[in-house]
């Protein structure tokens, strides 16, 4: 499952990390909250390198459907029922600023953007609340939107809020140029290289282990989709949530516009410009990692629906995106403990990183720099009005416990075919200990069922043929090979 946004644009190789060097911050992720953020250091004159586990754009940001929009969704009444209005305006000033230097940076470096409408949509009535209750608290905290009733649209559509001239954009054409420009700003970007974690060096410094061996930084900061480190518990602060994408080459227009709906099943929609005719990128059926019991069923479902509205043909291409949905709401970029600041930390964007990636990026080279944003505050890693969150932070983790033992129930209730078919996974006992044996372009693979993170039982991802942990979203290709964390193992490769 490759990305749309993959196939064109030139990825040069780089290099795997030289250990026994030194610098002053170094930066664990090669996203676009990494990238941003390495090179403002850089700009600033701080001696920083970036490590990226896979290669530039592998990650959540090259697999976004990259909408660079202040309308997100349904946001900002989730954001509402837990914060102040002021904390909501905050949140919406953070994301302003990142859409502007995001804007700005495209325009003097060439990267193409379309500027265009945001919507969200109700496709039922029972959604309509949603999208007027949208209308009202964005109206309050400032922004100018629009409560429309039906679009112009291929399906049924009960009520919309537009936000006018909102962007898009090809986020590897971005990610390509930012590497690019950090490079030339002297910044060692480190490809294939993942961090292992974090310890006490020398006078103060921290020692970076990765699976080349160990570096030195005075700061480090940590923009791994969901941090690497457990200290700080962020972990049990996210919910680690998969959604589905597919492109399209359709045989009725397209209608101008970034499309969301606010309700479920979602349906996420806009145009890709292409010199063969636009595209048509289509997202939604999200689910929490690891817990759905056929992900094939969702990206059928995605073009299914895609067809009866659009008239599509096959798709171009289908794939998949993770992100995290924070429990308080609001994303945690600052110190992984509080008052530590040396280890800094940035997630939680809740599938809108274009804006929330850039915000980060700008409060986390502005906190080591001495110059934080007056907005960074509704961004804060640890906040005080993050104790209205505890509900929710008890009740994702009593799923994950769940999971937890339901996984090792059956496990030890349960078996599974010895020689599973083509593109499917099975967990059973070989003899005492969990076994996950899968079958991909006919190679047959056992390897350990339980996650190195916390323990859990994984389960086979049929869509993207991975094995996925319920519990907090790591996530291993079927020989085992870790793709994303919190996990920093691969699983144990057993014999067959």
């Amino acid at each position: 499952m490759k990305p749309l946004w993959h196939t064109d644009i030139p990825r040069p190789a780089r290099l795997r990390l030289t250990p026994g060097g030194r610098f002053d911050v170094v930066v664990l992720g090669g996203g676009l909250t990494g990238l941003t953020t390495a090179l403002l250091l850089a700009q600033s004159g701080v001696d920083v390198a970036v490590l990226e586990a896979r290669r530039i754009g592998d990650g959540t940001t090259g697999a976004s459907t990259a909408k660079v929009s202040l309308l997100q969704g349904v946001r900002g009444q989730q954001i509402r029922r837990r914060h102040s209005n002021d904390a909501l305006r905050m949140y919406l000033d953070a994301n302003a600023v990142g859409q502007q230097w995001l804007l700005n940076y495209c325009e003097t470096n060439g990267v193409p953007v379309q500027v265009t409408d945001a919507y969200t949509y109700a496709q039922s009535e029972r959604e309509v609340a949603a999208v007027r209750t949208e209308h009202r608290v964005l109206r309050e905290a400032g922004l100018q939107t629009d409560l429309l009733g039906r679009l112009d649209l291929p399906f049924p559509v009960h009520a919309a809020v537009r936000l006018s001239v909102q962007a898009q954009l090809n986020p590897m054409t971005l990610l390509a140029a930012l590497a690019v420009d950090i490079e030339s700003h002297g910044v060692q970007i480190f490809e294939s290289t993942r961090a292992t974690g974090v310890r006490s060096g020398k006078d103060g410094d921290h020692l970076i282990d990765t699976e080349h061996g160990p570096i030195s930084a005075g700061t480090v900061v940590l923009a791994t989709g969901t941090p690497i480190l457990d200290r700080g518990g962020f972990f049990a602060r996210l919910v680690p949530q998969r959604s589905y994408l597919a492109a399209f080459r359709p045989s009725t227009p397209i209608p101008p516009g970034m499309f969301l709906s606010a309700g479920e099943p979602t349906r996420s929609l806009r145009q890709v410009p292409d010199p063969d005719g636009d595209i048509l990128l289509v997202g939604g059926n999200g689910h929490v990692v690891g817990r759905d019991g056929d992900t094939a069923d969702r990206v059928r479902d995605l073009i299914e629906w895609t067809e009866r509205a659009f008239g599509a043909a096959e798709p171009l291409a289908t794939w998949s995106a993770q992100d995290y949905h924070p429990a308080g709401e609001l994303p945690y970029v600052g110190p992984l403990l509080p008052g530590q600041d040396r280890i800094l930390v940035a997630t939680g964007y809740a599938k809108w990183g274009l804006t929330n990636a850039v915000a980060a990026g700008l409060a986390l080279a502005g906190r080591i720099t001495g110059k934080t944003p007056y907005w960074a505050g509704a961004m804060a890693s640890w906040r005080v009005a993050d104790y209205t969150s505890l509900p929710a932070t008890i009740a994702a983790n009593g799923s994950v416990a769940l999971q937890l033992s339901s996984g090792w129930a059956r496990v030890a209730f349960g078996g599974g075919e010895p020689f599973p078919p083509e593109g499917s996974g099975v967990v059973d006992r070989r003899p005492l200990s969990p076994t996950a044996t899968s079958t991909v372009d006919g190679n047959t693979v056992s390897v350990s069922a339980v996650c190195p993170h916390l323990y859990g039982i994984v389960r086979w991802n049929s869509a993207e043929c991975t094995w996925d942990c319920p519990l907090h979203g790591s996530r291993f290709a079927p020989d085992g090979t870790l793709l994303e964390g919190p996990a920093t193992k691969s699983l144990r490769r057993h014999p067959y």
